[in-house]
């Protein structure tokens, strides 16, 4: 069953490429960012890209399609954003739901961060996810929505993430969603860059000399042969040790959190730091001790080193004015091995909605996360 999907808020890309990966054929994506439509158009030149801000749209811009891919911007619904309920973007979905009454599509697919259903709109301190759900229901649409960790679904981190299906059909008796598979460690998409710091790859140009306030690199003579090893350099008072492996999942990678190398003589501690002289402060009354890293040399990860944690394919090529263009398309991306599961699910489900067969086993759910509505 050969089935099309139009993208709204696309960004970089990484819902859509997992929806194509599955054999969706891909009739428009659009987004309001216009790096990310240049990445867009010079990676899928065939496909049709538009620049544009979602309120602006009709649904005669809109081609027509089985699937609406949507995942709107999450910065006022997450805790690394401002997390605040009246934040503007917040209210996008009824984009969404204004597009989905003119276009009538089969399925809308929502993707967003896991504190979207938690956060309460503040005029009528009701829960968005039952406001988007009512949104939906007054179509006429079925909804579902659970919660995710995505290093079950092929994702070397630990990000949570939300998917909203609103199903113009009922969903079937045993609809369930991916079936969790085993942890994906960072490994899987690090180790041969660890093994060979020379590898030669698309957007990567490692530089060693991570300039840092709290952190040193001592220039301290080392074994070229060292292994380098992975750490967080920013959120130095919150999230456990620094240093990290590569055997497990790293934790969420997002477009605030700096993550590198360090190697030779790695060495992670707590320390005082002085509050009354220190530069960038935010809490001058906290008596928390910070973590720093000490080590030979320090790098901070190549925009490809991002983007393999997002399970983005290394020919994939991002275009930004700046590094920080780039980090936000990828940082703010659906992980794509996570949207090809959720992809194959939809595909599925439409099997059964169509058919009447049962759903694929592979799709066995949790149901102690799923909400009906």
């Amino acid at each position: 069953m050969k089935l099309s999907f139009t993208g709204l808020f696309s960004g970089a890309g990484g819902l859509d490429l997992g929806f194509e990966s599955e054999g969706f054929s891909h009739a428009l994506s659009t987004d309001i960012d216009p790096w990310s439509v240049k990445t867009l158009q010079d990676n899928r030149p065939s496909w049709k890209v538009v620049a544009a801000d979602v309120r602006d749209l009709e649904g005669a811009d809109l081609p027509d399609g089985d699937v609406l891919l949507a995942g709107f911007p999450c910065q006022g619904f997450s805790l690394g954003g401002n997390r605040r309920g009246g934040d503007e973007r917040n209210y996008l979905y009824k984009e969404v739901v204004r597009l989905a009454r003119e276009k009538s599509p089969r399925w809308i697919v929502i993707e967003n961060v896991l504190n979207l259903r938690t956060m309460k709109e503040p005029v009528s301190g009701r829960f968005f996810v039952e406001l988007i759900a009512e949104g939906f229901k007054a179509l006429g649409y079925h909804v579902k929505h659970s919660v995710f960790r995505v290093s079950h679904y092929g994702v070397p981190q630990t990000r949570r993430r939300f998917i909203f299906i609103a199903s113009r059909d009922r969903f079937p008796d045993d609809f369930s969603w991916p079936q969790p598979e085993g942890e994906t460690p960072a490994a899987d998409y690090l180790a041969d860059i660890a093994a060979n710091p020379g590898i030669q790859l698309l957007n990567h140009d490692p530089q060693w000399g991570f300039k840092s306030r709290v952190h040193e690199e001592t220039g301290e003579r080392i074994d070229p042969s060292a292994p380098l090893v992975p750490c967080r350099f920013s959120r130095t008072g919150s999230d456990g040790n620094p240093i990290r492996t590569l055997d497990a999942p790293f934790p969420a990678v997002d477009t605030a959190t700096i993550w590198g190398w360090a190697q030779g003589h790695v060495v992670a501690e707590r320390r005082e730091i002085d509050r009354a002289n220190s530069g960038f402060v935010r809490n001058p009354d906290s008596e928390i001790k910070l973590w720093r890293i000490r080590a030979s040399r320090l790098r901070s990860f190549t925009d490809r080193e991002y983007a393999r944690l997002q399970t983005f394919p290394d020919d994939f090529v991002f275009h930004g004015g700046n590094k920080r263009h780039i980090h936000q398309q990828i940082g703010n991306a659906v992980p794509v091995q996570f949207a090809k599961r959720i992809a194959r699910c939809i595909q599925d489900l439409a099997e059964a909605q169509t058919t009447g067969a049962p759903m694929s086993l592979r799709h066995l759910g949790h149901p102690q996360l799923e909400f009906n509505f």
